[in-house]
């Protein structure tokens, strides 16, 4: 049974403000721009959420398919760590306005940054039992960031938007090795998010548990997988990249654990099998789980394939829970990603000073706090929305009334 990603789409928002404009605003360290490796970062409007992120995601993903094949999905799933109800799921108003079918389950999961891979191998094991021939997933990782001053640097690396995976049995974008993945999962309290208006980080226990868990994970992938090394069994690699620079520093420290290899080599392997990977979360900011599939979109358009090869995936979520598998990609998955336009759209992003971002902020971090009633004036962010050359109708945020959200296209 061949199973995995048949489409992915990434949604980064319309807006974007330079990281070094943020740096000044903020008053930050300027020396510190180089080990964050960042040059964007992706900012929401209050006219979005992590409803609107995941349809604008999975949108032109579900439109590319035939009728038959949209009602091929019997699996829904959001993975989000910024819920707006503690019952009811995002995952139902992304079903309402996807207008998908009603012969489908519908589940929210929540494990910080890893939850979507969580969902996806869930999902790859229901489809490779084949109890249901044909059935696809739709796995859609959706979150906004609450990061402002209190964040410091965190501020500067945490992005907006989401990732679409659509799996099933004719993967043309990534095919799964079944069965090949490592594992390693514990307690910490590395970040949380106790309110919906604020994110709480302990940034040093993060970084450190981040590289434990991949040698941990890795290890546990190497277990499983006979003769897999870390250095020759990978074409390229795709890893959750809460900021750029921590993933310079993993593909290091895994270098010199598994090859002992020296600075210039260890370059020159980052150059060839990582830097691709980052070309589009270094102007995005961190993703959350959607992060590492973003890192596989970039991968793939920045990297030659000519012919087939063989990926490492590295997921992380604080919390925590981790996991390394792999998968192959061809000649074939730069075309299948190709109708979605994601650098192109990146590349059209408007882009904020940090006076217009920091008046934005205020009613940003509202996004999520449970209002029994609401107004949000679209028509107030038109000229952010105007600024892009080409944007297509998106999904936007009107209100809530007695609670439930209700939204429109724009």
């Amino acid at each position: 049974m061949t199973i995995g990603i048949e489409a992915l789409n990434v949604y980064c928002g319309v807006a974007q403000i330079p990281v070094p404009v943020l740096f000044e605003g903020r008053g930050l360290d300027p020396a510190r721009l180089e080990n964050l490796a960042m040059t964007n970062r992706s900012i929401g409007l209050p006219c979005e959420d992590p409803v609107t992120n995941a349809v604008n995601a999975a949108r032109p993903i579900v439109e590319a398919l035939t009728a038959d094949e949209r009602d091929s999905i019997e699996l829904l799933v959001t993975s989000t760590e910024s819920g707006v109800d503690l019952s009811k799921s995002v995952a139902s108003y992304v079903h309402e306005h996807l207008g998908l079918g009603s012969r489908c389950r519908l589940l929210e999961v929540k494990q910080a940054c890893y939850g979507a891979t969580g969902v996806l191998q869930l999902a790859a094991g229901y489809l490779a039992a084949a109890v249901s021939p044909g059935a696809r997933a739709l796995v859609v990782a959706t979150d906004v960031a609450l990061v402002d001053a209190r964040s410091e640097y965190a501020e500067p690396a945490t992005g907006h938007g989401a990732a679409a995976v659509l799996l099933g049995d004719r993967p043309r974008v990534l095919t799964l090795d079944l069965g090949a993945f490592g594992l390693h999962s514990y307690e910490t309290m590395d970040s949380a998010r106790p309110t919906p208006q604020f994110d709480i980080a302990d940034t040093d226990r993060s970084l450190f548990a981040y590289l434990d868990c991949l040698s941990r994970s890795f290890a546990a992938y190497a277990e499983r997988v006979q003769d897999a090394d870390f250095v020759a069994t990978f074409d390229g690699l795709a890893l959750h990249t809460p900021f750029a620079g921590l993933v310079r520093a993993a593909h290091r420290k895994m270098l010199r654990e598994h090859a002992g290899a020296e600075p210039a080599a260890i370059e020159a392997d980052f150059q060839r099998r990582v830097a691709p990977s980052l070309a589009y979360p270094r102007t995005v900011g961190n993703l959350c789980s959607g992060s590492v599939y973003l890192a596989l979109a970039s991968l793939i358009e920045h990297t030659p394939l000519d012919t087939p090869a063989r990926v490492g995936l590295y997921s992380y979520g604080s919390g925590c829970s981790s996991e390394f598998f792999s998968g192959t990609v061809d000649t074939g998955s730069r075309a299948a990603l190709a109708p979605m336009r994601i650098g192109a759209r990146l590349a059209a992003r408007c882009a904020l000073s940090f006076e217009e971002y920091a008046q934005l902020l205020k009613e940003n971090l509202r996004v999520l706090v449970p209002e029994p009633h609401r107004d949000v004036d679209v028509a107030r962010y038109d000229e952010y929305l105007d600024r892009v050359p080409g944007r297509p109708r998106l999904l936007v945020l009107t209100g809530i009334d007695n609670f439930h959200r209700r939204y429109a296209w724009h």
